[in-house]
Parts: structure tokens; C-alpha cells; sequence
């Protein structure tokens, strides 16, 4: 149990991970195999899920396990809304609808923020780490694709603007983990959530690749 708890997250969620970013739909997408309507649906399903999150993100601020967590440089929800703006038209939110798997996936968000702060973690994680890390690569495919201007509208979703230095806040945020108030049991228990975020993500990703044909 020497382990950080941020290696214990990362290691024990690597296949689940792995399975998710990996999956069909998001190599054709980043192989450029497929037009802008599908990295359209896919951030449409991100507003869905990244509501979840930050809707319960001002109760939270107090909490002693999810508090530290939540953090004003990390908030997607208006980039996401205005990246919509620029994909769908201002009328973005006219006949916005998640899919089955987003649905069920806010859902659970939602649930862990209303119930359980370590669960919330769990989500937190996967969620805006990724988009610290591999976000990136789908920005740079996104431009590159369809015409984006760099760091633009349609991708502003992936740039944080207010952390200057992503590697720093990464390394902050991992001791984040590594200080979280909780048991062993607790830590295995946020763990376990991690691994069924991933899980989450890639039923989102089997959906919209049945949407899209071409990554079947």
C-alpha cells in the first residue's frame, strides 16, 4: 500500500482505458475517416456528460473528499457551448438529445455527486485528466481535419486557457489523489468507479460508432 494512490487509479483502470480509446469510432475519427457531423454528435454527448459534472460541482466545493477537486480553471461546460455554437448554429440546443449510453453515463455522475463525493472523484478523474492529455491529440486532428483555426471555435473544449502549465497541474492534481481523506476500502471502492467511468465512455463510444457506420 506504498503505492500513490494516483498509480493505483491509473495502473488498475489501464485496460478499461485502453479498450475506450482505442475503440473503433475514435480511430476513425482521428484517422480522418469520418466528417464533421460525427465529431459534432461526439460533442454534443460531452455537453450531456460535462453538465453532470459541473451542475453539482458549487455543492461540492466544501466537501473534504471532492472540494479540492473542484477547481473554476477546469470547467468545460460553456467552452463545450460555445464549440456547439459554432457547430450546430446558434441555435445549438434545438433537438440536443444524448444517446442511451451518455444518458445512462450523466446519470451516474449525477447519482455520485447527489451520493458519493469519492465516487465523483472517480468521474472527475477520467474525465478532465484525459482532456489534459489525450484531449489534445483529438484537438490537433480536429483542426487539422476540418478546418478548425487553432485553439478556435469547434475545438475550444480541449484548450484550457487558465492553466499555464498543464504538466504542473497534472503532477498537482495526482497529489490531489495521493492526499484524498479515504480508507483503503474507500480507495478501492474510487477505483473500482474509475474502471466503470472508462466503461461509461466506451458504451458511449460503441453507440455513436453505430450511428456511424463506417467505424463498425
Amino acid at each position: 500500500m506504498d503505492t500513490p494512490f494516483s498509480t493505483q487509479i491509473r495502473v488498475a483502470s489501464h485496460e478499461q482505458h485502453t479498450e475506450a480509446e482505442t475503440s473503433p469510432f475514435m480511430g476513425h475519427l482521428l484517422g480522418g475517416k469520418l466528417g464533421v457531423e460525427a465529431y459534432t454528435r461526439y460533442t454534443e454527448q460531452l455537453w450531456f456528460v460535462y453538465r453532470a459534472l459541473e451542475d453539482a460541482a458549487g455543492a461540492l466545493r466544501e466537501d473534504p473528499v471532492a472540494g479540492p477537486f473542484v477547481r473554476p480553471e477546469l470547467m468545460r461546460t460553456a467552452a463545450l457551448e460555445r464549440d456547439l455554437a459554432h457547430l450546430r448554429g446558434p441555435d445549438w440546443a434545438a433537438g440536443l438529445a444524448p444517446l442511451p449510453a451518455t444518458e445512462a453515463y450523466a446519470a451516474r455522475v449525477a447519482e455520485c455527486a447527489r451520493t458519493w463525493p469519492g465516487g465523483y472523484v472517480a468521474h472527475h478523474y477520467t474525465r478532465y485528466l484525459g482532456d489534459l492529455s489525450g484531449g489534445q491529440i483529438i484537438r490537433d486532428r480536429a483542426e487539422k481535419t476540418w478546418g478548425f483555426a487553432r485553439k478556435g471555435d469547434g475545438v475550444r473544449f480541449y484548450v484550457f486557457e487558465e492553466i499555464g502549465n498543464p504538466a504542473a497541474f497534472k503532477r498537482e492534481y495526482r497529489a490531489l489523489l495521493d492526499a484524498v481523506p479515504a480508507d483503503d476500502l474507500e480507495k478501492q471502492r474510487i477505483v473500482d468507479e474509475c474502471k466503470r467511468a472508462f466503461d461509461y465512455n466506451g458504451a458511449v463510444f460503441r453507440e455513436l460508432g453505430t450511428e456511424f457506420p463506417l467505424s463498425a
